[in-house]
């Protein structure tokens, strides 16, 4: 290396070598994608079944890839250069045409004009021609002779065009022009262009030098005109000719090109691979260091730990096949670096993963939330999406998705619809919980049904026709499952399922809010971190519940005891008048003994996530630090005393100011995330509120109003409306709405609350992995 390093620093001072570029991956790479673009050009698409070959050799494939570039650009050189003369020959027939029509047409204009001369009487009368006009029809040789220019412009500029030609020559010009109907390919730019046919008859050579530099000024293509009949026939025969015999080399060139390109084609995923590989092997070489001492190249990597039996085997391997006489030697390193890190997914949980991902890596060993997602997310996006009937509908979206997964996997799908089939399983998962929580709603496209057996409710008497709740007797036992179907239609509605709704998702909050407190504590306790137990779990867990946690029972015995108290007064003047008497509002005894109580513990909770955690880790950096002082070392090995080093240096960079900042916003973030986290589930309560009388609009305002008319026509047209209305509203963008609220309550009310998500991914090499990208 040394060596190298100094013959190439001393032939840069001699200053009279040029080195050739013999990157050979790199241009190989680059004649691969050249292939690829000529291949889509001329659509033609890499075989699906690729010509198998057991071993091409790299050498090789350098030459052959190489004569195929010379071969290719040839034959791409030469069509090129016939396609522009064709489409020269094309023009030049149109000028042919176009002018040859102006003669024409001008000449017999002429004839007719002298015959009329003729055919007038001597004498003089105000239509009889001047003198210069006599004199120059009796005698051709004072007639003026003009000259022309013929070609083609685009129409676009034939305005200005004609407007700079008579201004540059002050109108001593006579220009005609004739529209061309089709679009005609420039020989140029090889683009199709709208163009005219102009001559422009002029008289001077001054004119003619303006003229010229005109027409080169706006792209208009020149082209050589005679004035002689006889001669514009053999011109236009000949071109003619011309333009069959360029066609047929042109078509016989493509051909060949075709050809080449289809046999590239075959071997083209292989070729591809081969080199893309090999290049990501060399860019990995590039990454190990060369130990000059001990003769090899040294590498450090991170590995999980399963896959140590089988990157032995694989060095074995590499060490058998190479005939290697010095075998690769795998040793496991003790590091205080971080690892990355590394689930291990299937096709199943990856996007779970992944919606976890999005938010943050998780650190090393900490608690991954993906696992609880799998559950929690679409059963949440159910919550807000309950209804069984637009659950079976998603459901039979996505079965499509996942029964054709390997054709569509293949293939490349849109933005949207790639996202769509990654997520097929998380979506099948929320549809599931969306018939699940429908059933419990009981809505089908907002309509109830008797599924679970009879109501348990009936009229008292037939003035009970308004179905309120105050006509209607208990005569059986409660609706077994979900909610009774009578409640839909009566009065008392939407204040009972607003009431239940509200306070389902109050308990689930605070459900998957104490989830994740509970998890924090299983962080701690992994990372041997007692001060996170005692003074950020503890208490934590003690304000939650103290206030939400309590308000959380006060619903579940209000529910059990069918009590009317009114939890809103409840809860507010826990606060405001904790030593007041409950009265028609206790729930229980002692209940106002366990609200003095709980709200003790809330104040005391504070404090105690504030104060006690920034001086008890002053008092472990003081601890850690007493006593030190300079002493001899002990050993020589670099890179135990860089990390010693390294490690006391984390350990210095510590400010007491800084700690106790951090430690204050996050007792004020917890405090406040605590209302407004509990708060912000109510999103649940809402959002199903606005599913559900959604589907009811649709469903009564147009597929009941339509089927009203009794007229088939009109039923149609609403049954129509309705199906686009519910996929359109209800099925795309309201299950996007949910699908974000439900990501939104993952990220911030329930990963808050434990989950650092600092951590970094773990990218192993692998050729599975390499993508057109890397290139």
């Amino acid at each position: 290396m040394e060596s190298a390093h100094l013959t190439v620093s001393y032939l840069g001072e001699l200053g009279l070598l040029q080195f050739k570029d013999i990157r050979r991956c790199g241009e190989m790479a680059r004649k691969l994608r050249l292939f690829k673009e000529q291949m889509t050009k001329a659509t033609i698409l890499p075989s699906a079944m690729p010509m198998t070959i057991n071993h091409i050799d790299f050498d090789d494939l350098e030459s052959r890839l190489g004569e195929l570039e010379s071969e290719l650009m040839e034959i791409n050189a030469n069509n090129e250069k016939l396609q522009r003369t064709y489409n020269e020959l094309l023009e030049y027939m149109l000028v042919l045409q176009k002018a040859g029509e102006f003669f024409h047409l001008a000449q017999s204009d002429a004839t007719a004009q002298q015959r009329e001369i003729e055919a007038r009487p001597v004498g003089g009368g105000l239509e009889s021609p001047l003198l210069l006009e006599q004199e120059m029809l009796s005698d051709p040789s004072k007639q003026v002779k003009l000259g022309f220019v013929s070609g083609l412009v685009p129409k676009e500029k034939s305005m200005v065009f004609e407007r700079i030609l008579f201004r540059a020559t002050r109108g001593n010009i006579f220009l005609k022009q004739a529209i061309v109907d089709e679009p005609v390919t420039d020989p140029v730019s090889g683009e199709k262009v709208a163009k005219n046919v102009f001559v422009i008859f002029y008289s001077g050579e001054r004119a003619k030098s303006k003229i010229l530099k005109i027409c080169e000024a706006f792209g208009a293509n020149r082209y050589p005109f005679t004035e002689d009949v006889g001669k514009q026939m053999q011109m236009i025969n000949e071109v003619s000719g011309k333009i069959s015999e360029l066609k047929m080399t042109i078509d016989v060139g493509l051909t060949y090109r075709d050809n080449l390109l289809k046999n590239i084609s075959f071997q083209f995923e292989q070729w591809n691979n081969l080199v893309r590989k090999e290049k990501s092997v060399y860019h990995t070489l590039n990454m190990l260091s060369l130990d000059v001492t001990k003769k090899c190249l040294v590498a450090e990597s991170w590995s999980p730990v399963f896959a140590t039996n089988q990157i032995q085997d694989a060095l074995q391997r590499a060490t058998f096949d190479s005939k290697s006489q010095v075998g690769s030697i795998f040793r496991v390193l003790h590091t205080t670096e971080l690892p990355p890190t590394y689930f291990r997914t299937n096709k199943f949980t990856s996007a779970f993963q992944e919606i976890v991902d999005a938010y943050g890596i998780a650190k090393y060993q900490e608690a991954n939330p993906g696992v609880y997602t799998i559950v929690t997310f679409p059963f949440l996006f159910a919550v807000m999406f309950g209804d069984w009937g637009h659950g079976l509908c998603l459901l039979a979206a996505t079965l499509y998705f996942i029964l054709q997964e390997k054709k569509l996997s293949s293939q490349k799908l849109g933005d949207i619809m790639e996202m769509t089939f990654g997520g097929r399983y998380v979506i099948m998962m929320m549809a599931v919980f969306s018939i699940y929580t429908g059933f419990i709603y009981n809505e089908f496209f907002s309509v109830p049904f008797d599924i679970f057996g009879s109501s348990a409710y009936a009229c008292r008497d037939a003035s009970c026709r308004d179905a309120t709740t105050a006509g209607l007797i208990k005569v059986r036992p409660a609706y077994p499952f979900g909610v009774d179907p009578i409640w839909y239609g009566s009065r008392s509605e939407l204040p009972f399922l607003n009431s239940l709704k509200m306070k389902m998702s109050i308990l689930l909050g605070v459900a998957q809010m104490n989830l994740g407190i509970m998890l924090s504590y299983f962080n701690a306790k992994f990372f041997r971190n007692n001060l996170n137990v005692w003074y950020q779990f503890v208490p934590q867990l003690i304000f939650l519940n103290s206030l939400f946690g309590y308000l959380s029972l006060l619903i579940i015995v209000k529910w059990c005891t069918g009590s009317k108290a009114d939890l809103y007064h409840v809860m507010i003047y826990m606060f405001l008048s904790p030593t007041d008497d409950l009265g028609e509002n206790q729930l229980f005894p002692t209940q106002k003994l366990l609200q003095l109580v709980l709200l003790l513990l809330a104040f005391i909770s504070v404090p105690w996530m504030l104060l006690p955690k920034p001086f008890l880790l002053k008092k472990q950096h003081q601890e850690r630090h007493h006593g030190q002082s300079y002493a001899p070392l002990q050993s020589t090995d670099v890179d135990v005393l860089e990390e010693q080093n390294h490690g006391s240096h984390d350990d210095e960079e510590f400010e007491f100011s800084e700690v106790f900042v951090h430690q204050l916003i996050h007792t004020i973030e917890f405090v406040l995330g605590a209302v407004s986290n509990t708060a912000s589930y109510l999103r649940l309560w809402a959002l199903s509120l606005a599913h559900s009388e959604l589907s009811t609009v649709f469903y009564e305002k147009v597929l009941l109003l339509a089927w009203g008319y009794n007229n088939i026509f009109i039923l149609i047209i609403g049954v129509i409306v309705f199906v686009f209305a519910t996929i359109g509203v209800l099925l795309v963008m309201e299950t996007l709405s949910a699908f974000l609220h439900a990501l939104r309550l993952h990220w911030v009310e329930f990963q808050n609350k434990f989950y650092e998500g600092d951590g970094y991914k773990f990218a192993p090499f692998s050729f599975a992995l390499l993508t057109d990208e890397d290139d």
